[in-house]
């Protein structure tokens, strides 16, 4: 009995001190956004530009819509309409039934197109985990797509292995809120520590994690929904990745050859023999963030998609 009381007061402890942080968190990174309404659940979107033609840009794993505000939205607002969508459950999008299917976190990020700009085709960006779902939106929705840019994309299923145990550990029904709840007390101070190995073989840009509101992913509801997303990934690529040929525009892939995240030859050398209108752009001194060790070509390529034209200044 005195253990199981213990233990009960930990957990109340652990829970307390998520309160706080969830608080803290969300003071330190406020929306900065608009809610827009997709299938009665709001997606948070960050605009940058009042006019030229449509960007989506759809953020990996572990992140948020905030990946892109000191990166390609300054880059690219001069001359389009800038839409950072956070996915289903992250920075401060709600999250529907079934949002770990790659179907349900297209349709609300193609819904944001859908809002904020109809009837119009937008360039569809997407960095890993979000590579995916752009090319969902692609898949479901081609009449939304006028290109896709997708940075160190993952694409298909890798056969297993690389799984993060913390992912797992987060996902059953009855552990995955008790263990979440314990995650802001180490998870901070983990992933500070590691953001380097991210950006391998560059650093991390100065002030990341503060720029990028990482410190969002530790509330308890939003890691649980990274790790249902990323537990549920590969069957969700499975399904997905044979219909690959069916889209019909230009696809842009920038693919770090050091990256230690995913395996590129993997994902860009599966993808690039299924689609037909592909440009392979491989880095060979980058790694997994190419929007930030080569964010002036990235930019490049998303002007040559939307047919704005290159510009030698970014």
């Amino acid at each position: 009995m005195i253990i199981l009381a213990l233990l009960a007061a930990g957990f109340l402890g652990a829970c307390v001190h998520s309160a706080v942080y969830t608080s803290n968190a969300e003071e330190r990174w406020p929306p900065i956004g608009e809610k827009i309404e997709v299938a009665g659940s709001d997606v948070h979107v960050i605009r940058a530009g009042e006019a030229g033609p449509p960007v989506l840009m759809i953020h990996g794993a572990s992140a948020n819509a905030r990946e892109f505000t000191d990166t390609l939205g300054p880059r690219l607002s001069a001359g389009h309409r800038v839409f950072m969508a956070d996915r289903p459950g992250h920075g401060y999008s709600e999250r529907p039934e079934g949002s770990e299917q790659l179907a349900v976190q297209a349709r609300q990020m193609a819904g944001v197109l859908q809002a904020l700009a109809p009837g119009e085709k937008a360039v569809v960006v997407g960095h890993s985990y979000g590579g995916a779902v752009a090319l969902r939106v692609a898949l479901d929705y081609p009449d939304l797509v006028d290109g896709i840019v997708l940075l160190a994309p993952v694409t298909h299923d890798w056969g297993g292995g690389g799984e993060a145990w913390y992912n797992k550990a987060a996902g059953p029904p009855i552990i995955g809120p008790i263990f979440s709840q314990l995650v802001p007390i180490v998870g901070p101070k983990q992933v500070k520590q590691g953001i380097n190995s991210v950006f391998d073989p560059r650093d991390a840009p100065e002030g990341y994690y503060e720029k990028a509101g990482l410190g969002l992913l530790f509330r308890p509801p939003e890691f649980r929904a990274n790790a249902d997303d990323v537990n549920a990934l590969r069957g969700e690529l499975a399904a997905q990745q044979d219909r690959y040929p069916e889209i019909d525009v230009p696809v842009i892939l920038f693919s770090g050859a050091k990256d230690t995240v995913i395996n590129p030859t993997l994902h860009a050398g599966k993808i690039k023999h299924q689609i037909e209108d592909f440009t392979l752009v491989p880095l060979a001194d980058s790694g997994h963030m190419p929007h930030h060790s080569h964010g002036a070509e990235v930019a490049d390529a998303i002007r040559q998609l939307s047919g704005v034209g290159a510009d030698q200044s970014s």
